[in-house]
């Protein structure tokens, strides 16, 4: 399997993303945002980072790079896409998933160890979190990831909130604290077909024991990041 990992002025977090979807057995393909080229890949990353120094808006300017309009046209044929913290904010930007990031209520940026509740298990990058899920009686799993963003807000309307939480399209929500004052305290959404993700923490930063954040879970501890990697494969394997 083949997964793009898009470049754009000032990405800093490609290089792990890359590391994360060898480390579950998949072919990492850098893919550069000036060019309207997939290389065949079979689904796509936009990674973290500062596109374009956060101009205008974060993630503005980099959902109209030229690679952008393949993103698009790619996730409305199927494609898996999953965008993290700038990556999320270039899909909102390109009305790939519904709302926006603003910046954090507090006004300054964070960094920390995130604990989520994974909401929904069935889009094509969670599936892996749903043995967990099963073996604790359907009760919903619970990760810890990094989280670093100054624009991590999420906002959408009431009618827009009020379709995600009934459609069970939340698929991540911050635990303990709410770290940017996001509404509902979201964390990651999906779109109607699930195989379009966005989150603001870093699940690149948790894919080997021993360098992310501990958990209760010795077993886990460090690695909460890498089932949605192995997810996507599961999702591109024929049925």
């Amino acid at each position: 399997m083949r997964v793009g990992i898009v470049t754009f002025p000032g990405s800093l977090d490609d290089r792990d993303a890359a590391r994360a979807v060898r480390m579950v057995g998949a072919t990492a393909v850098p893919l550069w945002h000036g060019t309207h080229d997939l290389e065949g890949v079979d689904a796509i990353i936009l990674p973290g980072g500062f596109s374009y120094g956060d101009y205008l808006r974060a993630g503005a300017i980099a959902s109209l790079s030229p690679i952008m309009a393949e993103v698009v046209s790619a996730a409305a044929s199927g494609m898996p896409v999953l965008g993290i913290c700038n990556g999320f904010q270039m899909l909102a930007e390109a009305h790939l998933l519904p709302g926006g990031l603003i910046r954090n209520d507090h006004g300054n940026f964070i960094c920390r160890d995130q604990r989520l509740r994974v909401e929904n298990t069935s889009t094509a990058w969670t599936s892996a979190f749903a043995a967990g899920a099963a073996a604790a009686g359907g009760a919903a799993p619970e990760i810890t990831i990094p989280l670093k963003n100054g624009e991590g807000g999420y906002i959408a309307s009431a009618d827009t909130i009020a379709r995600l939480e009934g459609e069970g399209r939340v698929v991540f929500r911050y635990l303990d604290v709410n770290p940017n004052g996001s509404m509902n305290d979201i964390a990651g959404v999906t779109n109607e077909r699930g195989n379009v993700v966005g989150l603001m923490p870093h699940p690149e930063h948790a894919v080997e024991p021993g360098f992310g954040p501990d958990t209760a879970d010795a077993m886990r501890s460090g690695t909460d990041g890498l089932p949605l990697f192995a997810s996507v494969l599961s999702a591109l394997l024929p049925a």
